[in-house]
């Protein structure tokens, strides 16, 4: 008679026919991800943190920050924003609604046909790139600057306005969206030299 073998004493059932190669899901890949993040956070606190600093105020320019803020805050990483000079016009509540992007100069933007800086530095050109980034934007479900900034202060990303710069173009704190805090370079530096990300736009 032939001896009877069995399975060893682990406590799990040995997979068999379909069960024994499961494919790996999307939520399996989220699953790992978020658990290498979190680890990551524990293992070093100021991985955690991310600085950024904004400094242009064009509609081009405006992306950039706040894509990376909200990314960064989505990931759980505590985000603060530094506006100063032409980057406050985002936050400006009058400029922000009507940023514009100025095609003289900026040979990387696709335009219908090629044109030359005497074209586009003609009347009207201004506010036709304007609007041809927006529609092209809107084409491609991209959010608005407005909505980037709702979904930044949903997340608590610190919006901070550089003071000094305020005071240089004569504005006023009231000119600026709710939730702006107001600071100078050393309330940057004091979230940037806790942050393992920095980032200058």
């Amino acid at each position: 008679m032939a001896a009877e073998t069995s399975a060893p004493a682990t406590g799990i059932a040995p997979a068999t026919g379909a069960d024994a190669e499961q494919p790996v899901t999307e939520a399996d890949v989220r699953r790992i991800v978020r658990e290498e993040v979190e680890r990551a956070f524990r293992k070093d606190p100021g991985s955690k943190h991310a600085a950024i600093i904004a400094s242009k105020g064009t509609l081009d320019w405006a992306y950039p920050p706040l894509i990376l803020a909200t990314a960064a805050a989505a990931a759980g990483m505590q985000t603060s924003v530094f506006f100063t000079f032409y980057g406050l016009n985002i936050i400006h509540k009058e400029l922000g609604p009507k940023l514009k992007v100025d095609p003289v100069g900026n040979p990387a933007m696709p335009m219908p046909v090629p044109m030359p800086d005497v074209v586009t530095a003609m009347p009207g050109m201004l506010s036709f790139a304007s609007s041809m980034m927006r529609k092209r934007f809107a084409a491609h479900n991209v959010a608005t600057i407005g909505t980037l900034l709702d979904s930044a202060r949903e997340m608590d990303v610190r919006l901070i306005a550089c003071q000094m710069t305020l005071d240089v173009f004569g504005y006023d704190q009231g000119d600026f969206i709710e939730g702006v805090e107001f600071g100078g370079a050393a309330a940057f530096m004091s979230e940037a030299r806790r942050s393992h990300v920095t980032v200058f736009v």
